[in-house]
């Protein structure tokens, strides 16, 4: 949510085309329905590309090669520890464009999903291990913002310009911001 919120106040196009949808599919309706969230094709999108530019956990947890293997032309033994670098692969030049911009749309006519299938999109881990809460983590962060960006609308503290958001990420198990996110929210009325 914290990411989520920074990259909208960063790029309000994008703030306001979320509010937009948002706003579009409750029609003034207080509570947001599993029937609207399946709706909000946009909202998914930019949580996807949240999770790709901020992933939640850099490195995953570690895993043994069960043979001999040979990877981009590396020898690798059976029994090895090879720990995945998450953050790197969400940042690769070689499999996203423009990897360091804030763009949903790459994810608008895209079925990369993280759910551990496509490999360039892993912040929950893949395979047999992949994070067993990702369906509650995911419906929880897509209603908790949606019920954001439709209640309130949002600005940056003592006239800030967007552009000037510091992103500084703090690295430890988890990464996070290093300083806090501050905005205003204004209640927003039909």
């Amino acid at each position: 949510m914290d990411w989520g919120m920074s990259e909208l106040l960063k790029n309000p196009k994008v703030l306001h085309k979320l509010q937009a949808e948002v706003r579009d599919v409750t029609q003034g309706k207080p509570e947001i329905t599993r029937a609207d969230m399946e709706k909000m094709q946009y909202l998914k999108a930019v949580i996807k590309e949240t999770m790709r530019l901020h992933t939640p956990v850099p490195l995953l947890g570690p895993k043994e090669s069960n043979q001999d293997v040979k990877v981009m032309g590396y020898d690798v033994p059976k029994n090895t520890q090879v720990l995945v670098n998450a953050w790197a692969i969400a940042r690769d030049p070689l499999l996203w464009e423009n990897p360091e911009e804030f763009r949903p749309e790459r994810f608008l006519s895209s079925s990369v999903d993280f759910h551990g299938l496509n490999f360039e999109l892993i912040p929950f881990g893949a395979g047999r291990r992949v994070c067993p809460g990702i369906n509650f983590a995911m419906s929880v962060t897509e209603l908790a913002l949606a019920k954001l960006v439709n209640t309130f609308n949002f600005t940056s503290p003592d006239g800030i310009n967007p552009n000037e958001l510091d992103m500084t990420e703090s690295f430890g198990i988890t990464v996070h911001r290093k300083f806090p996110l501050h905005a205003i929210a204004t209640p927003y009325s039909c």
